[in-house]
């Protein structure tokens, strides 16, 4: 795939504990984005948030709430992340979680594989 110039990058932002179809709503976004054959994705663990029911949520062992907040980022061609952003909120509404998604413009300079790419 070729991508360079203008894209977008959609953003969720969803909690660690979220599931669908038993099993964790990033790792079910992360298959999904490669079955749809997305450029790129990448899942990040968060510090602290607090969202649309306004509980703080952070990685203290003291906190308001356990849950940590996962950031999930993908990047291709504006009509590809549109089209992913409704399977993603298909599948949060699915789990029945709180979150958001959201889009912005980007440039991209570069996108290039590894060749150092290794399989067991």
């Amino acid at each position: 795939m070729v991508l360079k110039g203008e894209a977008q990058k959609l953003i969720m932002i969803i909690g660690e504990d979220d599931r669908v179809y038993q099993r964790p709503l990033y790792e079910a976004i992360v298959f999904a984005a490669k079955k749809y054959k997305m450029a790129g994705i990448t899942v990040m663990k968060g510090t602290v948030s607090y969202g649309a029911d306004s509980i703080l949520n952070n990685s203290k062992v003291f906190s308001l709430s356990t849950e940590i907040p996962i950031i999930i980022e993908l990047i291709d061609r504006a009509e590809r992340i549109n089209s992913f952003a409704e399977i993603a909120v298909k599948l949060l509404e699915k789990a029945n979680c709180g979150g958001i998604i959201y889009a912005e413009e980007v440039h991209v300079f570069l996108y290039k594989g590894s060749k150092k790419i290794t399989t067991n």
